[in-house]
C-alpha cells in the first residue's frame, strides 16, 4: 500500500490527544512561495479585525502598555454600525459577499453596544453568502451575559470566540472552572472555542499544567509563545523541550462539534466557481488543518492555527504579494485608524472618522514582520509566484 499524502506531509499517528498527528516540524518554511487560511484562500470572504477600544478591566504584569487603558475610549456605537455598512458596501464593489468580523480590544465586551453590533450583523446575513463573527476576550464577564451573547450569534453562519486566559486573576481552580463553564456553554450553543495560552518561559510548566485542565474538559487551548517588548520576535528562554510543545502541542480538536446541543446554523453559500481546478477543495484534508501553504514545486502543506508560525519564526513577509487591504482591514483604537493589517507599516487606509478606501488589488507587503496571527493567515505570495490568492484572481499573471 502507497503512502498518503498526509504522510508525504509529515502526518504522523498518535494516541494522545495532546499531540498533533501533523508534525509541522516537516514543513519547508525556506521554500515556501504561498500562504493564507483556507477559509480566505477557497471562498470569497472579506475580513475585519476591529479593536474596538483600548479599554480593559484587567491589568495583567505581562500586557503591553500600549495594548490597554483604564479609560473607556469607545466609539458611539452609531458610528460602528455606519462604518459596517461602508466596509461591506465597498467590499461588494472588490467582488466580496462574505464577511468575517473578528472584535477586540483591550476588552471588546465592555463596549457598550456590542450586542448592538451583533444584532446588525446579523440582520445582513440573508444578503451575504457567508458571515461569521469572532471575539477575542478574557470572558470575565458574567455568565448571564453569555446567555445573551448565544443567542445573539445564532443567526450567522460562524460564530468564534478566542478565550485569553489571564492566570494573574483566574488564580483558583474555582475562578479557573468558572471560566471553563462559560466556554462550555457557549460550545453547547455551537459556537468554536479556543483558548489562547500566552506559554512564558519562566513558568512554562505551570501554564502547561493550565492548558492540560481545560484540554481535559474537551476545550480547544492554543499555545502562543510570549513576544518581546516590541512584538516582533518570541522572547528567549525557551528550552527545546518547550519549543516541541508549542511547535506540535495540543492540536486544535472537533470539541465543540462534539458538545453541541444546538446545531440551527444557517447553511452557507460560497459562490466558488465549480470549474475552477484550482479552488477545488481537497475533502480530504483533516477538518483543523485552517491554513494551507504552497512550496516551489507546487506541493501544498497544512498547519492547524496562524498562531504557530510565531514559534517557528514564519512572519516575515516583506515584498511579498498580499492581499490585506483589498479583502481585508484592520481598525485599531485609540486613533481609529484604517490599516492594511495589525502590523503594516503603510500609510493608513483612512480614519473611522473621516472615511478610507480599500485597494483595487492585492498590493506588496512594505513591512519587516506580521505581529499578529490576523496579519501572517491573509492570503499572500512571493513574487513572480503563479499562485491565486483568492476564487477568480489573475493579478499573479500582471506580476
Amino acid at each position: 500500500m502507497g503512502v498518503s499524502w498526509l504522510e508525504t506531509r509529515g502526518y504522523i499517528m498518535t494516541e494522545d490527544p495532546k499531540w498533533s498527528e501533523y508534525d509541522f516540524t516537516k514543513i519547508p518554511f525556506d521554500d515556501l512561495v504561498s500562504v493564507g487560511q483556507r477559509t480566505l484562500l477557497y471562498r470569497d470572504i472579506f475580513t475585519v479585525s476591529w479593536l474596538l477600544g483600548r479599554f480593559c478591566n484587567y491589568r495583567c504584569s505581562y500586557c503591553w502598555p500600549y495594548a490597554r487603558s483604564n479609560t473607556k475610549d469607545h466609539r458611539p456605537t452609531e458610528l460602528c454600525l455606519s462604518t459596517i455598512d461602508e466596509i461591506k458596501r465597498q467590499a461588494r464593489e472588490n467582488g466580496f459577499n462574505s464577511f468575517h468580523f473578528s472584535l477586540s480590544g483591550g476588552e471588546p465586551t465592555f463596549h457598550p453596544g456590542y450586542l448592538d453590533i451583533m444584532q446588525h450583523l446579523a440582520d445582513d446575513v440573508e444578503n451575504t453568502n457567508y458571515t461569521s463573527v469572532h471575539m477575542t476576550s478574557n470572558c470575565s464577564r458574567p455568565m448571564k451575559w453569555f446567555e445573551d451573547y448565544v443567542e445573539k450569534v445564532k443567526p450567522f453562519h460562524r460564530a468564534n470566540i478566542t478565550a485569553s486566559l489571564h492566570t494573574e486573576h483566574l488564580n483558583t481552580p474555582a475562578k479557573l472552572q468558572e471560566f471553563a463553564d462559560k466556554l462550555i456553554l457557549c460550545q453547547l450553543n455551537d459556537v468554536q472555542i479556543t483558548i489562547n495560552m500566552v506559554m512564558r518561559p519562566e513558568h512554562f510548566e505551570e501554564d502547561w499544567d493550565n492548558a492540560l485542565f481545560f484540554h481535559e474538559q474537551n476545550i480547544n487551548v492554543t499555545l502562543k509563545p510570549q513576544s518581546d517588548d516590541t512584538a516582533s520576535k518570541i522572547v528567549d528562554g525557551y528550552s527545546e523541550d518547550m519549543l516541541k510543545r508549542l511547535w506540535n502541542g495540543m492540536p486544535q480538536l472537533k470539541y465543540t462539534e462534539e458538545k453541541r446541543l444546538w446545531d440551527g446554523r444557517p447553511k452557507p453559500d460560497y459562490r466558488v466557481n465549480p470549474e475552477d481546478e484550482y479552488f477545488k477543495v481537497n475533502q480530504t484534508i483533516p477538518w483543523p488543518m485552517q491554513v494551507e501553504f504552497r512550496d516551489s514545486a507546487g506541493k501544498t502543506w497544512y498547519m492547524d492555527q496562524a498562531e504557530r508560525f510565531n514559534a517557528f519564526n514564519f512572519n516575515k513577509f516583506e515584498g511579498w504579494t498580499c492581499s490585506s487591504g483589498y479583502r481585508g482591514i484592520i481598525i485599531r483604537e485609540p486613533d481609529g485608524s484604517i490599516k492594511r493589517s495589525y502590523s503594516c507599516g503603510d500609510v493608513p487606509l483612512g480614519n473611522i472618522e473621516t472615511g478610507f478606501k480599500l485597494f483595487d488589488k492585492p498590493m506588496p507587503c512594505i513591512t519587516k514582520s506580521c505581529v499578529s496571527s490576523a496579519d501572517s493567515k491573509i492570503p499572500k505570495r512571493k513574487p513572480g509566484s503563479p499562485v491565486p490568492l483568492y476564487p477568480g484572481d489573475e493579478t499573479w499573471k500582471d506580476e
